[in-house]
């Protein structure tokens, strides 16, 4: 009975010893596999956005010229119209008037202007028969030279009349759209008062500023295309939305704001569906090549701190974190400012299962799998 149970204390222990052997030997980390990217220096267009304010080729403000009684409002706002169509028209009785008195004024002057030749006529004779001295000719003369100035006089009055007559109707000046109307019919107005504005917007202007640093380096990339129509641009619409149409850089102004140190420029953008307004805003979206870009992935970035850090594999492919600085975002890369360098590998995916001091097994991924891996996300 002894014998047998010491047969089965020693089997159990060797049992126990053999388990034990066996949770020690899956206690032991199985390395990872995990795709690696080896980072390089590239051409590369980076995007920068400027806030812009746009404006229409054309916005004056209508002003009335003459005073007088709103009558007819023509239009609407927000109405498309045409160059000479009529917008306004004022009460122009007074004007009818006082054309009609012009003109009666024109007329009593002709007919002094008649009697007064008339009366040269007589006295010349007069003085050839002797019968009176050079001087009433003189006199005579005189006359006439003063009924032909009242003439003058008179065609003037008569010209700004019809003139006063006719901004009574206010008319548009150029093909464009018509902005708020701040009077109603019946409304007294008075000369010089604004009675709308009119934007001619089948393209618009947008102006932004750039700093003197910027401004140098976009000279000296676009020397070829001074005079060729500028450098093209894109805008993004307050909605973060791309604009359709593209445009282009055709101006800058000639000195820099002291207090800011920047530089406004330019661009001209077609709007041919009308969807740009006379004072809304945007971002000029303007390209700069850099020819040894730095990129990182961002599908191998991760944050801590507001700090940015990638997992770094060493020669014995053992990771450490580091940190670094980015210059920009471009797409789904990071331009890298300072931290890394060409040449090293970093963990591209998988970066939540790995810590520092890891060893793993390191999968390179190519620039062309790379490529295509990002153009699918």
């Amino acid at each position: 009975m002894k014998n047998m149970l010491r047969s089965s204390i020693l089997l159990i222990s060797i049992l126990f010893i053999g388990c034990s052997g066996d949770e020690k030997k899956t206690e032991e980390p199985e390395k990872l596999t995990v795709p690696v990217v080896q980072l390089t220096q590239q051409p590369t267009t980076l995007q920068r956005d400027y806030v812009t304010t746009l404006e229409a080729v054309r916005n004056v403000e209508i002003r009335a010229r003459v005073s007088g009684f709103l009558e007819k409002i023509h239009v609407d706002e927000g109405q498309t119209v045409r160059q000479g169509q009529l917008l306004f028209s004022l009460n122009a009785a007074e004007y009818r008037v006082g054309l009609e008195k012009a003109r009666a004024a024109l007329k009593s002057a002709v007919a002094e202007a008649k009697t007064a030749e008339v009366e040269v006529g007589r006295v010349k004779l007069l003085v050839d028969k002797k019968i009176v001295s050079p001087s009433e000719l003189d006199l005579a003369k005189a006359k006439l030279d003063a009924a032909r100035a009242q003439i003058e006089g008179a065609q003037s009055a008569q010209e700004t009349a019809a003139l006063r007559l006719a901004h009574a109707n206010i008319r548009a000046p150029f093909d464009g759209v018509i902005n708020r109307i701040p009077f109603k019919m019946g409304s007294l107005i008075e000369e010089g008062a604004l009675l709308t504005e009119v934007s001619d917007i089948h393209e618009v202007f947008a102006y932004f500023d750039v700093s003197e640093k910027e401004y140098l380096s976009f000279i000296k990339r676009n020397r070829d295309l001074v005079g060729k129509g500028g450098q093209e641009v894109e805008m993004m619409l307050a909605d973060e939305t791309p604009y359709p149409f593209k445009g282009r850089i055709e101006t800058m102004e000639s000195v820099f704001e002291e207090e800011s140190g920047t530089i406004a420029f330019r661009a001209r953008f077609p709007n041919p569906k009308k969807l740009l307004k006379h004072g809304s805003s945007g971002k000029v979206r303007l390209p700069s090549l850099v020819s040894d870009a730095l990129l990182v992935p961002q599908k191998a970035v991760f944050e801590v701190q507001d700090k940015n850090y990638v997992f770094v594999v060493d020669a014995s492919n053992k990771v450490k974190s580091r940190s670094f600085e980015p210059q920009a975002r471009i797409g789904l890369n990071y331009i890298v400012r300072s931290g890394l360098k060409p040449g090293e590998r970093v963990v591209y995916e998988g970066i939540q299962n790995i810590h520092d001091g890891d060893q793993i097994v390191p999968q390179a991924i190519s620039t062309d799998s790379l490529r295509h891996d990002l153009a699918k996300q």
